[in-house]
């Protein structure tokens, strides 16, 4: 098992908004070091089932050496935007009580330099979840337009100094390649003003969350999923979504609003009920976000926020 350890956020909370059935199916898209998963698994009895999902060979090898041959258990490594398919594959479709999503990159993923995710430690440029499979963000960085660069870094980092950022990213790889994250770190540094930098977070922070969320196709593969998400659940089955980010959660707090909302027409049209749009998920309970004690113990639990969904019988 990794030496860098992982503290799952909201761990009871999203296990207890899927209200686990022993007999049940259940889908950890995110499997991530296990947390919800070994929670979720406590839960279940001899005939319940957890299909569980993560694009890095070192979390499929902790589902692995955590769940043995437990008959119960499966990890697929792939994304969670092939949930459809898989599921279906296993005739489980319409059957699943309950989808959990725990979004974005877990401290393993962070704190080891080798996987290029971390701006504090100087390591190889990757940043992929899937270190085997894909374009690395070296790789990107090498090749993009500088006005691709600058549009992931205002869209998706929300980087008032992306234009400026790009700009020095591309004047660099003329001159050498761009290949650890100290050289990305120290050039996003010098491109922002100094006196517009703010005390306590690193400049790079949000151009390293943009550059991570392109190289992985996060928000594409979050909008995939969603969208197979209402078929794979049993009427009462449960949606339980943890963002990190606010586009994240944008994301899901529209395709939850989509999938409530009902036809609004004029009462004196005329159309039958079975005409019009039903809804096919109901809103449970408000956003739940992680206690002050939960945040003391684990500062990366402040910007999390979870989503509860019900399929509508």
């Amino acid at each position: 098992m990794s030496e860098y350890q992982h503290t799952t956020v909201l761990l009871n909370e999203a296990v207890e908004a899927l209200r686990v059935q022993a007999g049940g199916v259940y889908v950890d898209g995110t499997f991530g070091r296990g947390g919800h998963s070994q929670l979720l698994m406590q839960q279940l009895g001899e005939h319940g089932r957890l299909v569980a999902f993560d694009k890095d060979p070192q979390a499929t090898a902790t589902a692995e050496e955590i769940f043995g041959s437990d008959q119960r258990f499966e990890i697929i490594r792939d994304s969670f935007a092939t949930m459809g398919p898989e599921i279906k594959r296993r005739g489980l479709e319409g059957k699943v009580n309950g989808i959990l999503l725990d979004l974005g990159v877990s401290s393993p993923q962070l704190d080891d330099p080798e996987r290029g995710f971390s701006f504090r430690q100087s390591g190889p440029l990757d940043m992929r979840m899937d270190p085997e499979r894909g374009e690395s963000a070296a790789e990107w960085l090498a090749r993009a337009e500088e006005k691709d660069i600058s549009w992931v870094l205002k869209v998706y980092g929300e980087e008032r100094f992306a234009k400026r950022i790009a700009r020095a990213i591309v004047s660099k790889r003329e001159e050498e390649s761009i290949e650890t994250t100290a050289q990305l770190a120290e050039l996003i540094s010098q491109a922002i003003p100094a006196k517009t930098k703010e005390k306590g977070k690193d400049p790079a922070t949000r151009s390293f969350q943009a550059i991570r969320i392109q190289v992985n196709a996060e928000l594409d593969d979050l909008k995939a999923c969603l969208e197979q998400v209402v078929d794979l659940l049993a009427p009462g089955g449960r949606l339980v979504v943890i963002s990190f980010h606010s586009l994240e959660d944008r994301i899901v707090k529209r395709f939850i609003r989509s999938q409530v909302k009902v036809d609004d027409l004029p009462p004196d049209l005329p159309v039958t009920v079975d005409q019009l749009k039903q809804p096919k998920l109901k809103v449970i309970g408000k956003p739940v976000f992680a206690s002050d004690e939960e945040i003391s113990m684990n500062p990366r639990a402040r910007s999390a926020v979870m989503r509860i969904a019900e399929k509508v019988a």
